[in-house]
Formats: structure tokens, sequence, C-alpha cells
């Protein structure tokens, strides 16, 4: 994955966080509640699964795809913690505070990725 591809998969993930409806049904063995857990509580291996609507395949302008970042979480900021969220197609029903610590957990892991 280059930087470029990173932060689209990054974006496509806040805006379906924000807004809901660009990811696509994402089945897992593991229940729901113990996959919430897991994910936001222990390491992520490289190469962890995502869902197929984040993953990057084409490239991306760097610059476009940054400053679209920056709005993207700046509009994730913006939305009450306490508020609705859209239901995820791979977590069923979510609050705001399970999604931001997965949205600061998944940028964490790709920003680490590019020695940021």
């Amino acid at each position: 994955m280059t930087i470029d591809q990173m932060l689209w998969h990054c974006n496509q993930a806040l805006a379906d966080a924000i807004d809901g409806n660009l990811s696509k049904p994402n089945p897992s063995p593991i229940p729901r509640p113990l996959l919430r857990f897991l994910v936001v509580n222990t390491p992520w291996p490289k190469g962890a699964p995502t869902n197929p609507a984040f993953m990057a395949g084409d490239r991306h302008d760097f610059s476009a795809e940054k400053a679209r970042c920056l709005d993207l979480i700046d509009r994730f900021a913006q939305k009450q913690i306490d508020g609705e969220w859209p239901e995820s197609h791979t977590f069923g029903p979510v609050s705001g505070r399970f999604m931001s610590r997965l949205q600061a957990k998944h940028l964490d892991h790709h920003l680490k990725q590019f020695g940021g």
C-alpha cells in the first residue's frame, strides 16, 4: 500500500463512520460484541482483514487525499459522541465512543506504517 492509497483507505473508513453506506456487508465468524472488543483492545497485525469497500486498488492524488482526510477528521470530531451513529456493516450498532476509539486506532495503525 502506498501512502496515497493508505490515505484513501482511511478516508473511506472515516466517511463510512460519519455517513454510513460506503462499506459492504462483511460478516465475521466472531460474534459482533467480541469483535468490537478485540478490535479496540488488541494489537492489529500487519495485513489484518479489512472491509472490501476500503481496499485501495488504484493510485490517488496525495494532496487531495490529505486534504480530504483533514476535512473528514474535522467532520468526525464535530459529531456528538453520544449522538446517533450509522450502523456498521461489520460491527452492527455502534456508539460514538466506540467509533472514536476505532478511528483513532485505525489512523494510528496506518500512520505508523509511514513513520507518522
